[in-house]
């Protein structure tokens, strides 16, 4: 029996019913998937929170973008490139990529940024998801017409 991995269906939405995004996952070609750098984890904290953390060694808080747009959250980096040979070193050789990416997530709704941090390379996200109250599911309570209308004693 041939074993199938659905690890990479679930990797870029946060927030969604995991069955919901099969279908779409699917039909997605190798040609429009993500590249697999910087390496990320996706975490759920809690029943509402989640975390994301990706390792981007060498990029510092200003070589770092994170934008939400229409339910995506779109992480960038980029170094900024040095101007003078002096400052620029010359390798022997450079195992660190320090190149730029774009990384893309889908947001389920109600889903926000609840903050992010960098610490020792690793950039941490804190996400949550916040359902209004309107939209919340809420118990109607039965109410027995024989009790209400039957004569008192």
């Amino acid at each position: 029996m041939t074993h199938l991995d659905l690890t990479p269906f679930y990797r870029s939405a946060i927030g969604f019913d995991r069955m919901a995004n099969l279908v779409d996952g699917l039909f997605q070609t190798p040609d429009n998937s993500q590249p697999n750098w910087p390496p990320y984890n996706i975490e759920k904290k809690g029943e509402t929170r989640y975390g994301i953390t990706m390792a981007v060694a060498g990029f510092s808080e200003d070589d770092l973008d994170i934008v939400i747009h229409e339910q995506k959250l779109i992480i960038t980096g980029k170094i900024a490139e040095n101007d003078t040979e002096e400052e620029s070193p010359e390798y022997l050789y450079r195992g660190i990529a320090t190149r730029q990416f774009e990384r893309r997530f889908q947001l389920a709704d109600f889903i926000h940024i609840k903050g992010a941090s960098l610490q020792d390379g690793l950039l941490h996200i804190d996400l949550e998801r916040e359902v209004p109250e309107a939209m919340k599911p809420r118990k109607i309570d039965i109410v027995n017409q024989a009790k209400l209308t039957a004569p008192k004693k």
